[in-house]
């Protein structure tokens, strides 16, 4: 059973995008934004099926190499006005928060988006965290989840997994972004749940392996 008073705290990771908060509508106006400022058609539902990667892997698809840069510059200028009020929970989020809490655990966040953004959504989403670690994507989580003792990393995305395994983490997808359950199991996540609506339900049983 977990040991509240433990010198290592149970700590569980979340991803942001999609896990715990809907960004979607948000990066497709912020991506709309662009496209009307440069005249570069923007396929803004293919962007949305990719979330996860570093933005400046997603820009390249649709901007000269030497113009990267300066898109990611001014999307993390305009994301703020218009991306977050557009930002909306997850369902489940809160709960799932609540369930690590209930057993005396800590919550991370640890994101792809940059620091200022994350730190600016997580606070918008009212979501109560203990760490708040952006510019972050795949193994390269694998560090802060490492330095704030997760236990287990939760995340929609393949990259997650690899964070989770970087951290010797438990790797529990969530099939709410691009990759479905089967597609996640196949990755090698050691559980997969449909969304955050089945976590209270996992973590009570989690936590008393650790």
């Amino acid at each position: 059973m977990l040991d509240p008073d433990h010198d290592a705290p149970l700590t569980v990771g979340f991803d942001l995008d999609l896990t715990l908060a809907d960004t979607r509508a948000g990066i497709v106006a912020v991506y709309a934004a662009l496209a009307a400022e440069t005249g570069v058609p923007i396929d803004t539902g293919l962007v949305v099926r990719r979330i996860g990667p570093p933005l400046e892997d997603e820009l390249a698809h649709w901007f000269p190499p030497d113009e990267v840069p300066a898109m990611a510059a001014r999307y993390r200028a305009i994301y703020a006005d218009i991306a977050i009020p557009a930002t909306v929970l997850m369902p489940g989020a809160v709960a799932a928060l609540d369930a690590v809490r209930a057993r005396g655990g800590r919550v991370v966040v640890v994101s792809g988006k940059n620091q200022a953004d994350t730190e600016r959504t997580v606070a918008y989403l009212g979501l109560g965290v203990d760490a708040v670690v952006g510019g972050l994507f795949g193994a390269g989580k694998g560090v802060a989840l490492r330095e704030h003792g997760a236990g287990a990393y939760v995340g929609d995305h393949t990259g997650d997994v690899d964070a989770a395994r970087a951290a010797a983490a438990m790797a529990v997808g969530v099939a709410t972004g691009p990759f479905d359950a089967a597609a996640l199991t196949a990755y090698g996540a050691d559980v997969v749940l449909p969304d955050l609506g089945a976590f209270p339900e996992w973590m009570a049983s989690f936590a008393t392996t650790v």
